[in-house]
């Protein structure tokens, strides 16, 4: 009898591999997010990446980080990753969902996320740690008891081939 292969990838792989792929759709210049939830039966409900809203064309908004004034930047205008994936979830409750992103959620998506009901959070890159966004966000979820924690990847390189 054959036995069955041993080198698949774990779960942890499998939906920040999601996440990460999700994120190639972006369109912004400098930062690209994406964001895959997960029910407890390990199902993908949802995925997101940051970028304009629908019926806001990608050529008549700015991508720029600054400007001359703030209307002239997108950050008035983006979405980020992680709530286009709680907002492109059409199946009703998210509750107890687990939420994986490439960059830890800033204040904004952490109260979505909150509300949302999603109680567990993996995230890939935490470069603005420190800062009052994330700050802010980190008390609120540890306040609302949400589980965070960082991707702890296994050095496995995956190729994809289209």
């Amino acid at each position: 009898m054959t036995e069955k292969r041993k080198d698949y990838i774990s779960w942890d792989e499998y939906f920040m591999g999601v996440a990460y792929l999700a994120a190639k759709r972006s369109k912004d210049p400098n930062t690209q997010v994406g964001a895959c939830i997960v029910s407890n039966e390990n199902k993908i409900l949802s995925m997101g990446y940051n970028g304009f809203p629908n019926g806001c064309s990608d050529d008549e908004f700015p991508w720029d980080r600054e400007g001359k004034s703030p209307e002239d930047c997108k950050y008035f205008y983006s979405t980020h990753g992680e709530l286009n994936a709680i907002l492109n979830y059409r199946g009703g409750s998210l509750e107890g969902a687990k939420l994986y992103v490439t960059l830890f959620p800033c204040n904004e998506c952490a109260k979505a996320i909150i509300q949302s009901g999603i109680k567990t959070l993996v995230y890939g890159n935490d470069k603005y740690d420190g800062t009052p966004a994330v700050v802010a966000s980190k008390r609120m979820l540890r306040a609302a008891g949400v589980e965070f924690r960082p991707y702890e990847p296994s050095g496995r390189v995956i190729t994809l081939q289209v």
